[in-house]
């Protein structure tokens, strides 16, 4: 599954957004088997960083000039923010650029796997807690959907997601979608390919 997703990220034109007055930034998907079903990892941003306080991402930051390239800045950030070292991240590719509104991030999510189960160690400044999502989850129509929620006197429509207690919006639910959407493509090429074989 992960040779077909890597091969379909690959040959896919994705989305780039460039517009010089947005903050280039990257974010790592992580993606990992537990329990034989893949799974998403996120972060719950703690509330002593500057942007998105307390809301659950994906670990990354703003690009930095030492980082070669976006996908060097998801990986740097990762293991700055929850300790997964570089090498043990198999890179797949790269999903759509995204903005976040309030912020004005260019945000580009890289998607890898990691290893499970995985030795985190929280950067408790930056991160809060680490939360494993079953993928499967999201594709349940009953967990997300567009709504239009009210933040800081702002309302905005989009794309939401929901796990337990937990509420997903913004450029995070938007990249998930992002993923559903490729993730649902390779299911069906998949499903063709055995059904005429």
């Amino acid at each position: 599954m992960e040779d077909k997703l890597k091969e379909l990220l690959l040959q896919r034109k994705r989305r780039v957004i460039k517009d010089e007055n947005l903050k280039p930034s990257a974010v790592l998907l992580p993606l990992f088997i537990k329990n034989g079903n893949y799974h998403i990892l996120f972060v719950r941003r703690s509330q002593k960083v500057e942007d998105h306080k307390g809301e659950i991402s994906f670990p990354g930051g703003l690009c930095e000039k030492g980082d070669e390239g976006l996908e060097n800045t998801a990986l740097r950030e990762a293991f700055e923010e929850i300790g997964i070292h570089p090498q043990d991240v198999e890179v797949l590719g790269i999903l759509d650029d995204m903005k976040t509104i309030s912020t004005h991030y260019r945000v580009t999510p890289v998607v890898g796997v990691i290893p499970h189960p995985y030795p985190f160690t929280i950067h408790m400044d930056e991160v809060d807690d680490i939360m494993e999502i079953p993928l499967n989850h999201f594709l349940d129509e009953g967990n997300g959907g567009e709504e239009s929620i009210t933040r800081d006197g702002i309302t905005y429509t989009g794309q939401v997601y929901y796990y337990k207690h937990y509420f997903i919006w913004g450029a995070t639910a938007r990249i998930l979608k992002n993923l559903f959407d490729v993730w649902i493509t390779l299911k069906d090429l998949l499903y063709t390919r055995s059904f005429q074989s």
